[in-house]
Order: structure tokens, then C-alpha cells, then sequence
């Protein structure tokens, strides 16, 4: 394992300690923690350089005139001025300003956005990784150096073995079904230049690994290479379904990992994630990629502030349990149609679309929430949330298509698992709200006072929205349309105006319906109250006979 760099440390202990005006709570920070083991894991470097400035720190640590005092309030001892003591005190002061300098040292030396290139490939019985990562990400590893800092590369063969299992192996787990597999072993370590273009493809990765290396006569800095592994490990079939757990968040505050499945028999498989993602399923089954978007979606509908502010307004002034299945359900088909049309493609792809689609949403929430303070339609509520609903598909779609790499070949199946876990989320939501309305309603404040008062504030947050959301979207300022978004919007026309002739249809039918069972109910009040009894002379039933006579036979038929 590379030494440490415990010099460097050590002067950083020291120059940071004549900056700390509280010297007794750092002593008692030390005492209380459990500091002891940092210098041992250091081996022979580390005594060394505790040996030589001990007494630099000690001088500068140990105050004579608080030395009882700290004694007596850190360590559980009947003497505090034993010599043992202040031993314990000195070794726990050392240890505390050591810690504090590797984390002072460490908070400057991480690099704040780091890429990872990785490739994964089973063949045979074998299991091939190639990974590259900056090697200012490898952190407290000591390379060797020559002249004025260049990277020795004749002597660098152990570091860089170190460097890539402390920081590249050890913070990967390999799964060959439910199985982990065994470590991670270095083949083959190289530093490459940043201009390296190599990891491509597979092939072209693999043999720059397994080439030449890089000249020694290269005048690279150690924190401007690229560190380019090879690591194999075994497994039993090629055909197995393998998963991947990449924890490379400790390389950097940012770090984006891009990992590519190269199967045995098939195309190949990107993916991209941002820090650690959790276990990734490089070929799930169906039900895995299911579960995976069910979760993914029942959490995106409570994380999403627009999306649950719109549904609160759609509740306010509706929560009988009929209204309310008829607008979800409404809400539910419009998203699901422009999230499935989303996700194959069929939406635009233009830079201000994201920004327009926002905007729409924020007017989404103040239109609905100013309709609850001006009175609100029963009967129109569902198709205003069918309209809205077709503008709220496309923002999920855009959380959605970072999480579509993870759907392997079951792209429809997670589609709607994902609309599922929405549903969820949103009944969740439901079953909590209606009863706090209701409790609202009855024992706080007036239904209609208390609708007012709720939506005016909703309104307020979604006017502060789309006036931000608004000024977002003139940055782009007007787009030109080329002939493809032209035919995408009269697609996406044809679509809205299928959805309205179809709505216009089911209420015209609904109205026949309700007309005709009307006209049901007079046939039968107009039959029981005109029919004439037998030997019945009196001026009503005479009147009723005169009616029925000259009602016309049109009518009579249809009643």
C-alpha cells in the first residue's frame, strides 16, 4: 500500500493549530474521540513523522496553565497530574490535530466533478470491467516523481495497482444473479493523457490497456493523467444476469459514472448516473424492471411540489368519492397518453420545450386554483383535469427519461409501472388530504371561507412560479419550425381534437340517456294520469280523452 503523505499533514497540523483560538475544546474533542488508531495505520512513515514533529505540535498544543484543567475534564482519572496523564493528553492532542489536518487537506484536494468511463463484459468464465478515472480523484496515494514533479512512470507500477484497488475496487460490487461475485484483481494499469480518446468502444479500451505504455520521457504532472484498469474476476456463465453496485461518490463532489454492458449476444447497453445509484440490474426481468418504476414513481409524484399543489386544487371544493374518481381517473389518461407518446419519441425535442412545458404547469395551478375563489363547475372539473393532465405527462416524462436506461428491453412494462407508482402516490395523497379538508371544514372554518383562503394561497405560489418559469422560457425566445415539428404538432392536433370529439360524444350520449329515461318517467305519470276509468263521466277524464286524442301519433310512439 502507498505511503500517506503524514509530513505534509503534520505541517498542516501545525499551521492550523496557531489559527484555532479554542484549544481546550480541540484537547477535549480528542480525549472524547477515539483518534488513537489514525497514526498506527500508517506504519513506519507515520512514526517517522510523528517522531519529528511531536514536539513542534506538543509545543505549540500543550498549555501549562490549562494542562490540569484539560486533564481533569477529558480523562476519567484520580490524578491529573500524573505524568500518564499528560501523556494521554499530548498523544490525544497530536492524534486530534492530525485528524483535522486530513480532513483540512482532503476538503481542498477533492476534485468537484469527476467522469467515469467503465465497460463491463462477461466472456466465458470470465468477467472483464475496464475502468478510467482522473487520477486527481486518487487521492493520498504517493506517486513516484522525478525532475521538477513529472509522473516517474518506470516506477509507478505499485502505486497505480494501490490506486485503482483502493479507489476503483473497493468501490465496486459485482452480482452474478442473486450471488455476489469475488474482488475485483488488477490485470493491467496504465496512465494515459487526458486527450486520450481509447474508451470509444470495448475493443479500442481493452487494447490500450493491454499495449504499450506510456513513454517515461512524458512530462505529465501525477494529477493530470488518466488512470486506465483492467480487472477480471470469475464467474460461471456469460449468459447469467449480471448487476452492478458502483459507489464511486467518494472520487469527487460531483461524479457522473457512464458504464457500458457489452453482452455476449447483443447490443450494447449505456447507462449514466450521477453518484451512487443503488443497485443497477445491467438485464432485468420484467417484474424487476416493474418494481423498480413502480418505486421510481410513487416517490416522483411526492417529491413534485407542481404536481401535488394541481391535484390539492382539484380536490378543494369536491371530495365526495364519486367526483373524485371520475377527475383522477380523467387526470390519470390524459398523463399516461403524453408520457408513453414522450417516451417513444413522439413529443419534441427542442431545448425550450422543458421550460414552455413548466410554464404550462404553473398556469395549470393558478387557473385552477383562481376557478375554486370564482366558483367551480362539477360537471366540467374532470375535463379541465383531462386537459391539464395532457400537459402534467410531459413533465413527468422529462424525471422519467433519466430512469429509462434502467428499463432494459421492458420499455412498455416500466411505462406503465411508473404510472402505477404515480396512482399510488396519488391515492396516498388523496387518503390524507380529504380527511384533513373535511376536519378543516367542519371545525375551523367555513367550507367556502376556507376554500377561498386555501386556493388564494396556492394561487400565490403558482404566480410566483410561472412568472419565474415565464422569464426561463423567453431566454429561448421564438423558435423556428422546421418541417419535422410542424408534423409533430399536427400529430399531437390530431390527438386533441380525437380526445375532444370523444369527449363531446360520451356527454351528448350521457344527455340522450338522461333525456330519454325523462321522457320514460312522463310517458308512464302521463299514461297513469290520463287513462280514462270505465263509466268515469266526469269533466277530468273527458279533458284526458280529448288530450290523448289530439296528441300526435310521433309523440305517442316515442313515449
Amino acid at each position: 500500500m502507498a505511503a500517506y503523505h503524514y509530513k505534509g499533514l503534520a505541517s498542516n497540523a501545525i499551521a492550523l493549530f496557531r489559527t484555532t483560538q479554542d484549544k481546550e475544546g480541540v484537547l477535549q474533542f480528542a480525549c472524547q474521540s477515539r483518534l488513537f488508531d489514525l497514526l498506527s495505520a500508517g506504519g513506519e512513515n507515520g512514526s517517522h513523522s510523528t517522531s519529528r514533529f511531536e514536539s513542534k505540535i506538543e509545543a505549540q498544543l500543550i498549555d501549562p496553565r490549562r494542562r490540569t484543567s484539560i486533564s481533569e475534564s477529558c480523562l476519567p482519572m484520580t490524578q491529573p497530574h500524573c505524568r500518564a496523564t499528560r501523556t494521554v493528553v499530548r498523544f490525544s492532542g497530536l492524534c486530534a490535530f492530525f485528524f483535522m489536518a486530513c480532513i483540512n487537506a482532503a476538503a481542498h484536494d477533492i476534485p468537484n466533478d469527476v467522469t467515469v468511463q467503465a465497460f463491463l463484459k462477461p466472456e466465458g468464465q470470465r468477467l472483464h470491467l475496464l475502468v478510467r478515472v482522473p487520477m486527481r480523484a486518487c487521492r493520498d496515494v504517493d506517486f513516484p516523481t522525478r525532475g521538477p514533479g513529472y509522473l516517474d512512470l518506470a516506477r509507478a507500477d505499485a502505486s497505480l495497482n494501490d490506486a485503482a484497488t483502493v479507489w476503483i475496487a473497493d468501490s465496486v460490487e459485482l452480482y452474478e444473479g442473486a450471488a455476489r461475485l469475488a474482488k475485483l484483481e488488477v490485470v493491467s494499469a496504465r496512465v494515459s493523457l487526458e486527450s486520450d480518446r481509447s474508451f470509444g468502444s470495448y475493443e479500442e479500451a481493452l487494447a490500450h490497456v493491454t499495449g504499450p505504455r506510456l513513454s517515461n520521457d512524458a512530462e505529465l504532472y501525477w494529477n493530470q493523467g488518466l488512470l486506465d484498469v483492467l480487472f477480471e474476476c470469475a464467474i460461471h456463465s456469460d449468459q447469467s444476469s449480471f448487476s452492478v453496485r458502483p459507489v464511486f461518490s467518494r472520487l469527487g463532489i460531483r461524479v457522473v459514472t457512464v458504464l457500458r454492458f457489452v453482452p455476449p449476444n447483443g447490443a450494447v447497453r449505456a447507462f449514466e448516473f450521477e453518484g451512487d445509484p443503488g443497485l443497477v440490474r445491467l438485464d432485468p426481468r420484467w417484474h424487476q424492471a416493474a418494481l423498480r418504476f413502480v418505486i421510481a414513481g410513487f416517490f416522483h409524484i411526492l417529491d413534485g411540489t407542481d404536481h401535488l399543489l394541481f391535484l390539492f386544487c382539484l380536490v378543494i371544493p369536491f371530495r365526495r368519492f364519486r367526483l373524485l374518481i371520475k377527475v383522477v381517473t380523467a387526470f390519470t389518461i390524459a398523463h399516461s397518453l403524453t408520457l408513453i407518446a414522450s417516451a417513444y419519441n413522439f413529443g419534441p425535442d427542442a431545448l425550450w420545450f422543458p421550460p414552455l412545458i413548466e410554464t404550462l404547469i404553473a398556469v395549470s395551478i393558478v387557473y385552477m386554483a383562481l376557478e375554486n375563489i370564482v366558483g367551480s363547475n362539477a360537471e366540467r372539473r374532470w375535463m379541465i383535469a383531462l386537459g391539464f393532465g395532457l400537459v402534467h405527462g410531459f413533465g413527468f416524462s422529462f424525471a422519467l427519461r433519466q430512469n429509462l436506461q434502467f428499463a432494459g428491453s421492458h420499455l412498455l412494462t416500466s411505462l406503465l409501472s411508473f404510472n402505477i407508482g404515480v396512482e399510488l402516490g396519488q391515492l396516498l395523497v388523496l387518503a390524507l388530504l380529504v380527511p384533513i379538508l373535511e376536519v378543516l371544514f367542519r371545525f375551523v372554518v367555513a367550507e367556502r371561507v376556507g376554500t377561498i383562503i386555501l386556493s388564494a394561497l396556492v394561487a400565490h405560489t403558482g404566480w410566483h412560479w410561472m412568472i419565474e418559469r415565464w422569464e426561463r422560457l423567453r431566454q429561448f425566445g421564438w423558435p423556428a419550425f422546421s418541417s419535422a415539428q410542424i408534423a409533430t404538432a399536427m400529430r399531437w392536433l390530431m390527438v386533441i381534437l380525437i380526445l375532444a370529439g370523444t369527449v363531446w360524444l360520451g356527454r351528448l350520449l350521457r344527455r340522450r340517456g338522461a333525456g330519454s329515461g325523462m321522457a320514460n318517467e312522463e310517458a308512464v305519470v302521463i299514461e297513469a294520469s290520463d287513462t280514462p276509468r270505465p263509466n268515469d263521466t266526469t269533466p277530468r277524464s273527458r279533458i284526458s280523452m280529448l288530450i290523448a286524442k289530439a296528441r300526435p301519433a310521433g309523440r305517442a310512439e316515442r313515449l
